[in-house]
């Protein structure tokens, strides 16, 4: 160590100046790469107090598994991409898909598309898709926006495996399609309430079923035929009824620092919904369709995202 301080006086570097300076960089690489994993740990902070709160006043298990697993898989997503994993958000949304599509829907028999929703509602039962929508649907979006469509959804878990992971002709003003779905839906399950069906956990199942092959049907044509893997998101899925106007008011989105910005446009050549990043308003273009896949931000090459 003597002979290493030497060393450092012999070229004029002060011993106890060549310390602080190195401490000062370590603890500002430290802060900096804690900095950058906020994200993930706050999402998963977020979703164990959901977890814990369903927890202890449902007084089931169930919750505490199901809303923990989902929030470290989300989590888990977010991290592998700050870790530029090239499949960090595809590993999120089969997690999270295949379990919400296969365990808690053929499994246990729950509907977890908006006609469930619609039938806990009517039941008055607070639980399953009820609490699911509440959560990732409707007060969730006031948070992480349209998260759920980017690491969640089982349609779209799907769908973009398909070629068009960007849309190669440009959009069409068709979104009010999912208007009538998002009234259809209603409608189907209104309509057996009032006409006091029986059975209508069996019904509610094979819905599940026959509504998620209509969803993957839809959903693969519309995509060779518009050349976009997402044009299903875009314009029929009635789940963005909910989903668009409380994004609005997220306090999770994509910033542009214009310091930085070059104004290359590659930031709108890869984003899968079409969003107008650069724009830091909330009135931007098409500022409700993002899903936080975070392309803008990974193709930028000034890092003003």
């Amino acid at each position: 160590m003597a002979g290493f301080c030497e060393v450092i006086r012999q070229c004029g570097i002060p011993v106890y100046q060549t310390v602080a300076e190195q401490g000062k960089q370590m603890s500002e690489f430290m802060g900096n790469s804690m900095k950058k994993y906020i994200l993930p740990f706050g999402m998963l902070a977020i979703f164990e107090t959901v977890a814990v709160t369903l927890w202890l006043t449902q007084d089931n298990l169930f919750y505490l598994f199901n809303f923990s697993y989902i929030g470290i898989s989300v989590s888990l997503g977010i991290f592998l991409f700050i870790r530029k994993y090239r499949y960090a958000r595809r590993v999120a949304q089969l997690l999270v898909g295949l379990y919400m599509l296969i365990y808690l829907g053929l499994i246990c028999g729950e509907n977890m598309q908006i006609e469930g929703f619609w039938y806990y509602l009517f039941t008055g039962v607070f639980e399953a898709a009820t609490i699911h929508y509440a959560v990732a649907k409707i007060f969730g979006p006031l948070l992480f926006g349209r998260g759920w469509c980017g690491y969640a959804c089982w349609t779209a878990m799907v769908l973009d495996f398909l070629p068009y992971k960007v849309p190669e002709k440009p959009g069409k003003k068709i979104g009010w399609i999912r208007y009538l779905t998002f009234a259809a839906s209603l409608v189907f399950v209104a309509s057996l309430f009032l006409a006091h069906v029986g059975n209508m956990e069996k019904i509610m199942f094979w819905a599940f079923i026959i509504g998620n092959v209509l969803y993957y049907a839809v959903g693969i044509l519309l995509a060779f035929a518009f050349r976009d893997n997402r044009a299903f998101c875009k314009y029929i899925c009635p789940v963005t009824v909910f989903l668009k106007p409380m994004s609005y008011f997220s306090l999770l989105r994509i910033q542009c620092d214009k310091s930085k910005c070059v104004s290359c446009g590659k930031c709108k050549k890869v984003c899968p919904m079409e969003v107008d990043v650069k724009d830091n308003s909330r009135r931007r273009k098409n500022g409700t369709e993002c899903i936080l896949c975070f392309e803008c931000v990974k193709n930028c090459p000034k890092d003003a995202l």
